[in-house]
């Protein structure tokens, strides 16, 4: 009897297409990528079918001029359409587990069916921090020493000089809690140490002069449309474990829940985790997101925040993830790993009024006292 066999590499290509489109649903930050630029994370995948060591995510700014009324001459009145450029590297990122046949069956977990999940998750969690890191950079730099190993964009560590000409050039989309004051003349350690545990804790209010400072920054940050698939405009604000604590109490926020929200166990956030939303803004809690440490007044905790919009970050695809096998010792350690070739950064492009400096395109960075529990 002959009988029809399911080609092997079809069936790669399946578990393939599915692994990618879970890996990409459960990521933290899944329902803000997209592929086009009213993404807050654009992916780009023009590398999987041509070669290249990086992919450049261009911009092309807004006009500004007043242009011409009734029969004034437009010839020779054009205006100069300006465009930038910004580069991302793609690089490999591999994990394996290998496991010979004497362990394999001397339990009942298949090691290698379980490998292949905690691949899956291990790729996921290696995205988020790669996320987290480049919302954090410092002009092309690691703002954490310990960040410097986590993604392959940002190997070094940015200085103390990096931190200040970096708050120079973005001076009007940094936010250190309650005031725009606290900025003490671009000094990014000095503006650090004026925020409090009273009035700079994450809240309303300063999440409402975030989303101003976003509309009226130079060029100006735009909001996306991700809600519910609907045309409103909305921004997203990514927030650290204890500023997320923070907002969820305060009596604005817990007002606008209680009185506005469904009456619903599973749908108010009083009762239930999940995002929050106020004035245009929803409020994601990310735990992952890095305290700086103890740099506020009194030495308190300090987090960062991000309130971000359009093109905030790029994601480089080159390779999707691929599923690798290896098989050793005559067969008898047999290993299953995964592959990907891409690269993950912050946006970042020179600004159309000034091109000596260097604009973080999408994101509002907001510092806030970041107490942890006693």
């Amino acid at each position: 009897m002959t009988l029809t066999r399911t080609p092997s590499d079809l069936q790669v290509t399946r578990w393939l297409s599915k692994f990618y489109a879970e890996y990409v649903r459960s990521n933290r930050f899944a329902p803000y990528m997209g592929r086009t630029e009213n993404s807050i994370i654009q992916m780009q995948e023009e590398l999987t079918t041509k070669k290249g060591i990086q992919v450049v995510f261009s911009l092309v700014n807004a006009l500004s001029g007043q242009g011409v009324i009734g029969s004034e001459t437009l010839e020779g009145a054009e205006e100069e359409l300006a465009s930038d450029g910004y580069a991302v590297p793609v690089k490999y990122i591999r994990n394996a587990v290998a496991v010979d046949d004497e362990e394999n069956d001397k339990g009942l977990i298949d090691y290698l069916n379980a490998g292949r999940m905690m691949l899956k998750k291990w790729l996921m969690e290696r995205t988020r921090d790669h996320i987290i890191t480049a919302m954090m950079s410092i002009n092309g730099k690691a703002y954490l020493s310990a960040q410097a190993v986590k993604n392959p964009v940002y190997t070094t560590v940015a200085s103390e000089a990096n931190k200040d000409a970096w708050l120079a050039d973005n001076s009007d989309r940094v936010l250190f809690g309650a005031a725009k004051s606290n900025n003490s003349s671009n000094d990014h350690s000095a503006s650090l140490a004026n925020l409090d545990n009273t009035n700079d804790k994450l809240s309303a209010s300063i999440l409402s002069l975030a989303k101003r400072i976003a509309k009226t920054a130079t060029p100006a940050i735009g909001p996306t449309t991700v809600m519910d698939g609907n045309a409103e405009e909305w921004f997203v604000m990514f927030c650290n474990a204890n500023s997320f604590r923070d907002i969820k109490t305060d009596s604005t926020i817990t007002q606008a829940n209680r009185e506005a929200r469904p009456r619903n166990v599973s749908k108010n956030p009083i009762f239930s985790d999940g995002d929050l939303v106020y004035d245009g803004v929803i409020i994601r809690e990310v735990p992952e997101i890095d305290n700086l440490g103890d740099v506020g007044a009194g030495s308190i905790q300090v987090g960062v925040n991000f309130l971000c919009g359009i093109q905030a970050v790029g994601f480089a695809i080159a390779t999707r993830p691929t599923p690798i096998t290896d098989t050793r010792d005559y067969g008898f350690v047999k290993g299953v790993g995964i592959k990907e070739r891409r690269g993950i950064a912050k946006l970042v492009f020179k600004d159309p009024a000034d091109s000596s400096k260097e604009k973080d395109h999408g994101i509002v960075t907001v510092y806030t006292a970041s107490v942890d529990d006693v």
